[in-house]
């Protein structure tokens, strides 16, 4: 199959600059993640066997706290699954907003195709229960089984419940300590990270941002912001400020698809390339041997390989430092190379340190 080559390259400037809110968030306001244990019912055989001893005791602790008592020896269902039910709660979610759960079988279910998760609830790192979850399960597979033969797609033993979860009380949030807040970088940098906070102090008039490390930027909320509803739009202005963010020099070279992406500030020593293709061509001919007549001999078909081999002309090409991201565009679309070559061009300049950028390879 012919493979597409495909070179990205990424042209960077001072005039590009991007809002703080794309690059960074503000600690502390972030989903807050609650887990759960269920019972999933109204499946149709593929449920937990008498091996998953702790189904049957759920069953048996359920039944009871609906005034029925059953013995646990006398439990025989392959209807019912157990499962962990997770979801994540966004920020300031208020009571009775709705999330979306996700339901994985932990007994030897073999589907929950067709299941409906009974009430659960979902607790946090607190132990306080923070929403509950409850619904029909969205599986999206299927798993088909009939006389030895097994057809399956996908896994049929995690389903999801689309806004099958309910908030009961919100979250605990803190993000302001003492009116002192804090930016953490999406991607650690020292130099981004310094000018977000000169950013921000020039746009406030005084020194109010202190970028403390690669990743941390603490913000002292002005007197005049002090409040509730005012920080509020204190932090909406600080996110909608414009910054410059410094980029690592890096090439990413994806080899399944082929794909090279070269990222600003990447430079090239002056070095000398030679490159040749060697192509090999093998033909198989089919070789029939008849016997002679009358000799009850038979016909042999037998096959005759042969091999060719063509190597292009070599050629050396020199390539003074390339400065910027398109003189190495330039360089090495001028060489003529496939995907694989290109590739293999990029690593042997990263071994002879005249590529000036990290190298990741996918």
């Amino acid at each position: 199959m012919k493979k597409i080559f495909v070179l990205v390259v990424l042209f960077a400037s001072f005039s590009y600059a991007t809002r703080i809110k794309d690059i960074a968030y503000v600690k502390g306001v972030n989903d807050y993640q609650v887990i759960g244990y269920g019972l999933v019912v109204g499946l149709n055989g593929t449920g937990d066997s008498q091996i998953s001893t702790f189904t049957e005791q759920s069953v048996a602790s359920m039944l009871k706290r609906f005034g029925i008592t059953v013995a646990q020896s006398q439990i025989r269902m392959r209807n019912v699954a157990a499962v962990m039910v997770v979801a994540s709660i966004p920020p300031f979610s208020s009571n009775g907003a709705s999330v979306d759960v996700t339901v994985s079988s932990m007994g030897d279910a073999t589907s929950l195709q067709g299941g409906a998760l009974l009430l659960t609830e979902l607790v946090g790192q607190d132990g306080r229960v923070y929403a509950t979850a409850q619904g029909p399960l969205a599986v999206g597979g299927f798993d088909i089984r009939a006389a030895g033969t097994t057809v399956q797609r996908n896994f049929t033993t995690t389903g999801r419940i689309p806004n099958g979860g309910l908030v009961q009380q919100p979250p605990p949030i803190e993000f302001v300590n003492n009116w002192l807040l804090s930016l953490v970088l999406s991607q650690e940098d020292f130099t981004t990270a310094n000018r977000v906070a000169d950013v921000i102090n020039q746009s406030a008039g005084s020194k109010i941002a202190d970028a403390v490390d690669g990743g941390t930027i603490n913000i002292q909320v002005p007197q005049s912001f002090q409040s509730k509803d005012k920080v509020v739009r204190f932090i909406a202005q600080i996110e909608s400020l414009q910054v410059v963010p410094d980029v690592m020099a890096r090439v990413v070279i994806n080899e399944r698809t082929g794909t090279v992406v070269v990222g600003q500030n990447v430079s090239v020593l002056p070095v000398a390339i030679s490159h040749g293709n060697l192509n090999i061509e093998i033909q198989a001919i089919p070789v029939i041997s008849q016997p002679a007549p009358f000799s009850q001999g038979q016909t042999v078909v037998t096959q005759a390989a042969t091999a060719q081999v063509d190597q292009e002309e070599s050629s050396m090409v020199a390539i003074g430092g390339a400065a910027t991201v398109q003189d190495i565009a330039s360089a090495l679309n001028s060489l003529k190379v496939k995907p694989r070559d290109i590739i293999a061009i990029f690593q042997a300049l990263k071994a002879a340190g005249a590529l000036k950028a990290e190298l990741v390879i996918m």
